[in-house]
């Protein structure tokens, strides 16, 4: 087995534990702001290195507009969207409706970059819809219509990002863009963060940004120097299964058979749709994946 597929299917694992260390983070009492304000600031702290030794900074002034737009939807609505989905339901609905992206992201291809919706991308579309449909029981006592709501949001901002991302890889290099991204999505995280964190909850903050953010970032881009971009997005897809068994073999979540149906109805979509699209530049993929 190449190597390329073992680290798309660790960063892809890495990333899967994002809702499981937002649930214990919140057991310290810390908000959803909190939370993703410092992940960001832990992990510019580790992209600041990374990107002297890639190159340094070379962003033109004019750019720093864009990136502000790009952070405010990609950072701050996105992950504190995310996280508190989490923690209004569970770690298995955030990740099932995060994973309703592609419907969105093929929509935005469409309207803004004249790609074509396929009879594969169609019949993918109707999959992650009747999947979600499954998925979202609301006699169930942790599903609300507000983290259903949230979760559909969180899909459309995530959707966001990959179309953003087209736009950012144009001028900068992925790991320079990704920066700027973290951190305007920071200024826009200080005035609702609590600074004040349990010393306790630090190791889990620093992790949290070590490894489903910088280190998931650094497995999938050596990745792609190996596989074929649309291989490792197919592979990527791990992340729900991932993220829905690390939350029952920790939390004890468990989903009905009918949200297990919606789940692989959603995660077949997602699959689909992957195999289905044309292999785009590997700069772009890696901004794409990167949660």
């Amino acid at each position: 087995m190449k190597k390329g597929y073992i680290l798309v299917f660790l960063a892809a694992s890495m990333w899967g534990s994002l809702g499981i260390f937002a649930k214990l983070l919140y057991s310290f009492n810390l908000s959803s702001f909190t939370i993703v304000f410092y992940r960001v600031f832990f992990a510019l702290l580790l992209l600041i290195p990374y990107n002297i030794s890639r190159g340094g900074f070379t962003i033109n002034r004019g750019r720093l507009k864009f990136y502000a737009v790009y952070g405010f939807f990609s950072i701050f609505l996105f992950y504190t969207l995310y996280f508190y989905t989490v923690k209004i339901s569970s770690v298995s609905l955030a990740v099932l409706l995060l994973y309703t992206a592609p419907i969105y992201s093929t929509l935005m291809g469409y309207y803004i970059f004249k790609e074509p919706i396929t009879g594969k991308k169609a019949v993918a579309l109707g999959m992650v819809v009747l999947g979600v449909l499954f998925v979202v029981d609301l006699s169930g006592s942790r599903v609300t219509p507000l983290a259903v709501t949230l979760g559909l949001l969180t899909g459309i901002t995530y959707a966001l990002y990959g179309i953003l991302a087209k736009f950012a890889v144009r001028t900068e290099r992925p790991e320079e863009a990704l920066f700027y991204t973290l951190g305007f999505g920071m200024l826009f995280l200080l005035p609702f963060t609590d600074f004040k964190v349990p010393t306790e909850a630090i190791p889990y903050l620093f992790a949290l940004a070590f490894f489903p953010t910088f280190l998931g970032y650094i497995f999938y881009n050596n990745a792609l120097k190996e596989i074929e971009v649309s291989r490792a997005a197919i592979i990527a897809t791990i992340e729900p299964v991932v993220a829905i068994t690390l939350a029952f073999l920790i939390f004890r979540e468990i989903l009905t058979p009918r949200q297990l149906f919606g789940a692989a109805l959603i995660i077949g979509g997602s699959l689909l749709i992957h195999a289905s699209e044309r292999e785009e530049p590997k700069e772009i993929e890696v901004l794409e994946e990167l949660h």
